[in-house]
């Protein structure tokens, strides 16, 4: 199994990062240790509803993560099985926090493994650490002036305060 050059092993891991919390950041570097490439790819999706833009979640997310060469930070606005299938990705990595996520993620996985037969997903279970983080809690916190810095990096709290102060 191979995407590219003969080999190397390549994968991606997709998500919303409304915004990139430190789980996020744990998962990428884990994922960044096993791969030969790892493409993080930022959803653009329309449907969901989100505190900062495409761009803004990709600009966040390629400082944070500019240290590790192989990692690449894109947005994508389609399914991602056709980004992996357009990058010959064939290895997506999921994070999973509980059994509820487990529940979701698996039947997407098999949805997506329809889609895309050369696909393979790996879940890989969060770090103890960051397990209650889910950036829906963290906005809302941040919305009623909580201390977020232990749950993302000190630029996103910075602009997470900054842009729900523009809310209210």
């Amino acid at each position: 199994m191979s995407g590219g050059k003969p080999g190397k092993i390549k994968a991606m891991l997709p998500g919303t990062f409304d915004p990139p919390t430190n789980g996020h950041l744990n998962l990428i570097k884990r994922s960044a240790r096993l791969f030969d490439s790892l493409d993080v790819v930022v959803a653009d999706n329309i449907s969901k509803k989100c505190l900062f833009t495409a761009e803004e979640r990709m600009d966040m997310l390629q400082s944070m993560l500019a240290p590790y060469g192989n990692v690449r930070v894109v947005t994508w606005n389609g399914l991602v099985v056709d980004y992996a299938k357009k990058e010959q990705i064939h290895v997506m990595v999921r994070g999973v926090r509980a059994l509820v996520d487990f529940g979701y993620e698996f039947e997407l996985a098999m949805t997506n493994k329809q889609l895309n037969p050369d696909l393979e997903v790996l879940f890989m279970p969060t770090d103890p650490n960051y397990f209650v983080l889910r950036s829906s809690a963290i906005k809302e916190m941040a919305a009623f002036g909580a201390d977020i810095s232990k749950m993302v990096p000190k630029a996103v709290a910075e602009k997470l305060r900054n842009k729900v102060k523009l809310l209210t």
